[in-house]
């Protein structure tokens, strides 16, 4: 895979090269580029769409820094390193908070901006999330699997979609223990909220009807507050749209796209 040198961190990246505009995906919590690979097949011969692992997690380089500014930093290099902007930019739940912040502090760099399962606020689970860590701090990240599947899919994924299900989880437990520090600085990231108020990026917001960590009402209070902003619901899905619902997830986002 493909790596990049961007504000003193190297990013693994995925570029199919298409005819444009360019799409950026980026990636939740405990995933990689890898959770995009629907988007990458509805997409990738239309668009020129990047995937990207964030500093700390899949291919990239374990770095200090792994706040939620420095990663939303990290995109903003690699966007103009690639020469990708404006692009659509895309992410779910941590990448949704990477895309938020580009809406409100870098507009210029994007076309349009779409958030699935994430929020604008702290953690409002805080205590239960740091709970979880430090559990997972003692006994491994692979004995903590069981609680970290309800909170990153929905019930109808974990009862009724076996292959997807059985294959993230055998993901999670494998996981190298440093996720715990990009865990860290996820669970007491800063509120961008605010920042919002003035955003005229047109922003297309999915939620999951059944997410555990982030529930709809949150994707509710950016499309109240940001100026261009859209919710859609989608049943049948958690916190992990783009892979537990990736047929509703392409539609929208193919809406999204050709009206920007």
């Amino acid at each position: 895979m493909p790596s990049i040198d961007v504000n003193g961190t190297t990013l693994a990246y995925k570029d199919t090269g298409g005819p444009g505009p360019a799409v950026v995906f980026s990636h939740s919590l405990f995933f990689d580029r890898t959770m995009f690979a629907e988007q990458v097949e509805r997409f990738g011969r239309a668009f020129r769409v990047v995937t990207y692992d964030h500093r700390g997690q899949g291919k990239s380089r374990r770095s200090a820094g792994l706040d939620m500014d420095t990663l939303a930093a990290d995109a903003a290099a690699l966007v103009e390193a690639l020469d990708l902007g404006p692009c659509h930019f895309v992410g779910n739940s941590m990448g949704g908070f990477v895309a938020l912040r580009l809406a409100a502090r870098r507009p210029e760099l994007l076309r349009s901006a779409a958030v699935l399962s994430t929020s604008a606020d702290e953690e409002g689970q805080l205590e239960n999330f740091q709970a979880l860590l430090d559990h997972a701090r003692a006994v491994g990240v692979k004995k903590t699997v069981d609680a970290l599947m309800h909170i990153m899919f929905g019930e109808t994924t974990l009862t009724s979609r076996p292959a997807l299900r059985d294959h993230w989880r055998a993901r999670f437990g494998k996981l190298d223990p440093a996720i715990l520090d990009a865990a860290d600085a996820v669970v007491h990231r800063k509120a961008v909220l605010g920042e919002l108020v003035g955003a005229t990026v047109p922003l297309l917001v999915l939620s999951g009807a059944e997410d555990n960590a982030y529930g709809p009402e949150l994707s509710q209070r950016i499309a109240d507050t940001a100026a261009n902003a859209t919710h859609v619901r989608v049943n049948d899905a958690g916190h992990s749209l783009a892979v537990e619902r990736p047929d509703l997830v392409n539609d929208h986002l193919a809406d999204h796209f050709a009206a920007t």
